[in-house]
């Protein structure tokens, strides 16, 4: 057999994941390819994720128990130091992304337009159940004027160690815009 696209790549693993990942993505119009032209690796959902408590919209959130424990870790060190992080967003599954993404098209934007700012069903960080944005008191959120915070420097200087890393700061390689409130627990820290 010769695989010829990206959804037939996904769809001869034959597993339900990349089942569900390669349907998702033909609802959404998006083209084969996507892995390549992103540079994103696929994302896997946790077995088990436990609850992380409310963000700041008051919204109930999830990570798995080791990056809930690193997040309230770090979030502990930056308030010992004078610094406010607050939790925007967790873990979403795949089919939540692919709202997401619908609800953008819905309202009119482009699909060039959305991707440049979400990751495909299947690729995002947040279905790792390790991913989170964070945000502080003195900035809009999901905004890139988080880079002028005390929150981003205190995050730049320390969330090494705690695990965590910016997985989209500027010019990075991938398809997704810079992200300086987007950090991802990495086990391997």
């Amino acid at each position: 057999m010769v695989i010829k696209t990206e959804n037939e790549l996904l769809a001869a693993f034959n597993t339900p994941y990349n089942t569900r990942i390669a349907e998702l993505h033909a609802s959404l119009g998006i083209p084969p390819g996507y892995a390549q032209r992103s540079g994103l690796p696929l994302q896997f959902e946790p077995d088990e994720l436990v609850d992380a408590g409310k963000d700041m919209f008051d919204r109930d959130q999830k990570l798995t128990a080791p990056a809930l424990a690193a997040w309230h870790a770090m979030q502990r060190s930056a308030a010992q130091q004078g610094v406010t992080l607050l939790l925007v967003s967790a873990y979403r599954s795949v089919d939540y992304q692919a709202q997401l993404i619908r609800k953008k098209l819905d309202s009119g934007r482009t699909l060039e337009d959305v991707m440049q700012f979400n990751a495909a069903p299947g690729f995002s960080e947040h279905h790792t159940g390790r991913a989170i944005d964070i945000a502080c008191p003195d900035a809009e959120p999901l905004q890139e004027i988080f880079e002028n915070t005390n929150a981003f420097k205190w995050l730049s200087a320390h969330a090494g160690s705690f695990g965590f890393v910016m997985t989209y700061p500027r010019n990075h390689r991938h398809a997704i815009s810079y992200e300086p409130w987007h950090w991802c627990f990495h086990l391997d820290q």
